[in-house]
C-alpha cells in the first residue's frame, strides 16, 4: 500500500477521497489550512485506517515549503501526491486578492503552491519509483498572460481561477517530459463539473454533480499506472487547452514561474 499526501483534505473532494484511500488500506498523511479542522479529520479517519494530519496555510510559500520538508522527514516512503487544494473563482463581483506573498491568490494557491510542494518532495518520490504525482485541475483553462501573471489589469475572478488551472495542465505536461524515466508519473485531471463543494456554491453556482462523481477521477491516477504526462476528464483521457502543449509557451510559463517562487 501507498503512502500518499492529499492537500485540501479537510472538506470537499479532498476529505473524500481521503476517506477512500484509508478504507483501500493507504496511509493517508492529510493537509489542512485549520488546525483544528485536521485534527478532527484525522481522528475519523483513524476510525477506518492510519493517518496523519499536516497543517499548511498554502497561501504562504514558506509553509508550503515547510510542509514539504516536514512530510520529506517524516515519511521517506512518500509515493503519492495528490495536490487538490485551491480557491475558486469568489463570489461574484469579488475583487482581487494577493497571498502572504503578494502573488494574485488563486495564481499562489493553485499552481505556486503545487508546484513548490512538488519540487520540495521530488527527492523522496523519486526514491520510491513506481511514484505518482496527481494534480486536481479544472477544464476551465485560460493561458496565462506571461506579461501580467498576476492579472493586475481587468481582473476577473474566472479569468484568475481558470489561468491558474492551465499553469498547472502546461507544468504537468513540462514535468512529466523531464521525469521521464525516473519511474514518477505526473498527470492532471479534470475531476467533476461543478461538485457540491463550498467552492462552487461561493460563487454562486447551483452544483451538477457531487464529490463522488468527482473522486474516480483522482483516485485512478493515485492508485493506478495510467502513464504520465496525460490529461483526464473524469476518469476518461482528454486534451487540455491547446497552447498548454506549446513548448513557447511552456518556456514562458517556468521562467515566469521561477521568477514568482525565487522573488
Amino acid at each position: 500500500m501507498s503512502t500518499i499526501l492529499i492537500t485540501g483534505a479537510t472538506s470537499g473532494l479532498g476529505r473524500y477521497v481521503a476517506f477512500e484511500l484509508v478504507r483501500s488500506g493507504h496511509h493517508v498523511l492529510a493537509h489542512g489550512r485549520d488546525a483544528t479542522r485536521t485534527e478532527q479529520l484525522v481522528q475519523e479517519l483513524r476510525g477506518e485506517g492510519t493517518a496523519e494530519g499536516f497543517v499548511a496555510d498554502l497561501a504562504s510559500l514558506a509553509q508550503v515549503r515547510e510542509l514539504g520538508a516536514k512530510v520529506a522527514g517524516a515519511h521517506p516512503e512518500l509515493d503519492v501526491l495528490v495536490n487538490n487544494a485551491g480557491v475558486g473563482s469568489g463570489s461574484p463581483g469579488s475583487g482581487r486578492e494577493v497571498s502572504a506573498d503578494g502573488h494574485e491568490l488563486r495564481l499562489a494557491v493553485n499552481y505556486l503552491a503545487p508546484v513548490a510542494l512538488t519540487r520540495a518532495l521530488l527527492p523522496v518520490l523519486r526514491s520510491n519509483p513506481p511514484a505518482r504525482i496527481v494534480n486536481v485541475g479544472s477544464a476551465g483553462q485560460e493561458p496565462l498572460d506571461a506579461d501580467d501573471p498576476g492579472l493586475t489589469r481587468g481582473y476577473s475572478g474566472v479569468s484568475a481561477y481558470c489561468r491558474s488551472k492551465f499553469a498547472l495542465a502546461a507544468y504537468t505536461f513540462a514535468l512529466a517530459e523531464e521525469l521521464d524515466g525516473t519511474g514518477v508519473a505526473v498527470n492532471v485531471l479534470h475531476p467533476a463539473t461543478y461538485m457540491d463543494t463550498a467552492m462552487v456554491r461561493a460563487a454562486g453556482v447551483s452544483p451538477w454533480s457531487s464529490v463522488a462523481d468527482g473522486a474516480s477521477a483522482v483516485l485512478a491516477p493515485a492508485t493506478r499506472e495510467l502513464g504520465s504526462g496525460r490529461y483526464f476528464d473524469g476518469t476518461r483521457p482528454a486534451r487540455a487547452h491547446e497552447a498548454a502543449y506549446d513548448r513557447d509557451v511552456r518556456t514562458r510559463l517556468s521562467a515566469v514561474t521561477d521568477q514568482l517562487l525565487d522573488g
